[in-house]
């Protein structure tokens, strides 16, 4: 198959798709901020952590029962004692009532621990909105990368195509050999994988950004272009602000620092297993007793109620109570460790991006002339070959030298962008 063929292989099922929906930058965001598969996630998260503080308060309101009974019975071993035996059959119905009145704090600690998950609900749900503002807004930059590469490769195939039928031309009116048509069919050809590569590289970009705004199998694309100017947001001036920021707004860090709390909480929970507790207890109904056989049948019913407190204090549980807070201590010192630990991996995020973003402006600020001075080198090798003062390399040189400035522009703008937007979220404030 000729790479003619190919062509038309590839760009066929785009032709024939459904119709492509183009996004802003904005639009896209929204999007994600809506449909995100991760911001979903969190949102359920939220769900969960209600129904648990709805679970924990329970424990300290009054608990209702309703109960009924139907016994059947006779015991045959009282005729020991001369006694007439009779079956007997008794119904009742309870309604019985038990409310905690004192547990050492540990329903207190309970329902704490329950209200601190709450936050961390939002605090998870932060973390994925900037999560997915980041990858949305690279991703996006992506698309528009891919398609300029794509538009240069376009223009150096077609650049090259021009090549080969002025070298036709010129050997058709003997002023060029067989050998100059043959090298210029070699450079045409050579250009045709970065041209099918290219293509696929838009493809993918485009399904990655799909992807991230869960549109299933809607077609997608981007507006605008690289050099459109971005809205730039005001990055800190000093690394020491950006961790300052980073240490109160990383909602990573937010959520490990209240679930320390929460395994807190669990230390006093465990603590409180064998101490003392309090619990009031009652219950009124109506009961009904049938005795028959022998002897005349006998129908009693009446109200039946009762009331009490009750104390119980596990005082010797085998140790079970110390090998729990034990435990629950050496968890909450883990959760410690592991707040150092990201303090420490947040700052060389932030220490990291921080390069990236002086990196990457260096890079464009070094190559904002270089396009144009690589056209005006183009322009100078064609006229001085068409007067017979430079050769084809040279030429070749120059026009290879052009599309690697537009390509590493094109990759600067890019690699700016998205510098930008991992700088913001290495500081915890991305799309805030």
């Amino acid at each position: 198959m000729n790479y003619a063929c190919m062509i038309l292989v590839v760009l066929i099922p785009m032709i024939c798709s459904a119709e492509t929906k183009e996004l802003t930058l904005d639009q896209a965001i929204s999007i994600a901020m809506e449909k995100n598969r991760d911001i979903e996630k969190a949102r359920e998260y939220a769900q969960y952590v209600q129904g648990k503080y709805v679970e924990e308060r329970a424990a300290a309101l009054p608990q209702l029962s309703l109960n009924g009974t139907a016994l059947f019975s006779k015991d045959e071993s009282q005729y020991i004692y001369g006694t007439v035996v009779q079956r007997q059959f008794s119904r009742t119905v309870d309604l019985t009532v038990s409310q905690p009145l004192y547990t050492w704090g540990k329903l207190n600690a309970a329902i704490r621990a329950a209200e601190v998950g709450l936050k961390t609900a939002d605090q998870q749900l932060r973390l994925y909105r900037q999560a997915a503002y980041r990858d949305v807004v690279a991703a996006y930059h992506d698309i528009q990368l891919a398609r300029e590469l794509s538009r240069l490769a376009q223009e150096n195939r077609s650049q090259k195509q021009r090549h080969l039928e002025e070298a036709s031309r010129k050997f058709s009116a003997g002023v060029a050999t067989d050998y100059d048509v043959l090298a210029a069919e070699v450079a045409t050809e050579n250009t045709m994988p970065e041209v099918i590569r290219s293509e696929n590289s838009v493809r993918m970009a485009r399904e990655r950004l799909r992807f991230l705004l869960a549109m299933g199998s809607e077609e997608v694309d981007v507006s605008g272009s690289l050099e459109a100017p971005a809205d730039e947001r005001p990055l800190p001036a000093s690394y020491d602000e950006a961790v300052r920021i980073a240490g109160t707004r990383r909602p990573e860090l937010s959520d490990l620092r209240l679930r320390i709390g929460i395994y807190d909480e669990l230390v006093t929970i465990a603590n409180a297993e064998n101490k003392p507790r309090l619990d009031l207890k009652g219950g009124a109904g109506w009961h009904w007793t049938s005795l028959n056989d022998p002897g005349p049948a006998q129908d009693v019913n009446g109200a039946a109620w009762n009331i009490g407190l009750y104390m119980t204090f596990p005082f010797f549980d085998g140790l079970r109570t110390s090998g729990k807070v034990a435990q629950a201590r050496s968890d909450l010192r883990t959760k410690r460790i592991e707040e150092t630990r990201l303090l420490d991996s947040i700052i060389l995020e932030v220490r990291q991006a921080e390069f990236s973003y002086r990196e990457s402006a260096e890079i464009l600020k070094a190559l904002s002339g270089t396009v144009k001075q690589a056209a005006r080198l183009v322009q100078m090798a064609e006229k001085g070959y068409e007067f017979g003062v430079k050769i084809r390399l040279e030429v070749d040189d120059a026009q290879l030298n052009l599309l690697q400035a537009r390509s590493n522009m094109a990759r600067a703008q890019r690699d700016y962008r998205v510098a930008q937007v991992n700088y913001l979220w290495s500081m915890g404030v991305a799309g805030e």
